[in-house]
C-alpha cells in the first residue's frame, strides 16, 4: 500500500503559475501527475520513472515541468502561463512495478495502482 498526499492547488489568473506537490509513504518507480478536467476524460499530465526519464503530455509540453526527490519520495509539478481550460482537479498517482513503459502506457491512468485524492486547480480569465 502507498499513501500520496497533495498539496498546491489554488485560484489563479490567466498566466500564472502553480505549484503541485505529492509526496508517497515509500518509493515508487513511477511517479505521475493526471487531470480531470470537466468534459474530459482523465488524462495523464506528466510522468517520471525510476532511471530518471520524464514523458509530458504533448497538450502540456512546455507549460509544465515535473521534477521528483527520490530521497523524501516527492514528485512536484510546476505549472506555467495556466488558462481557464486547465482548470480541474490535479491527481498524483504511482505505480511501483518497474516496467519500461512506452510514452502511451507511461500517461496512461490504468496502468497506476495508486491514487491520492487530488487537489483542485482552478484558472480565471
Amino acid at each position: 500500500q502507498v499513501r500520496l498526499v497533495e498539496s498546491g492547488g489554488g485560484s489563479v489568473q490567466t498566466g500564472g503559475s502553480l505549484r503541485l506537490s505529492c509526496t508517497a509513504s515509500r518509493y515508487t518507480y513511477y511517479m505521475a501527475w493526471f487531470r480531470k478536467v470537466p468534459g474530459k476524460e482523465r488524462e495523464g499530465v506528466a510522468v517520471s520513472s525510476g532511471d530518471g526519464r520524464t514523458v509530458y503530455a504533448d497538450s502540456l509540453k512546455g507549460r509544465v515541468t515535473v521534477s521528483r526527490e527520490n530521497a523524501k519520495n516527492t514528485l512536484s509539478l510546476q505549472m506555467n502561463d495556466l488558462k481557464p481550460e486547465d482548470t480541474g482537479m490535479y491527481y498524483c498517482a504511482v505505480d511501483p512495478g518497474v516496467y519500461r513503459w512506452t510514452t502511451i502506457q507511461a500517461l496512461s491512468a490504468k496502468n497506476y495502482a495508486y491514487w491520492g485524492q487530488g487537489t483542485q486547480v482552478t484558472v480565471s480569465s
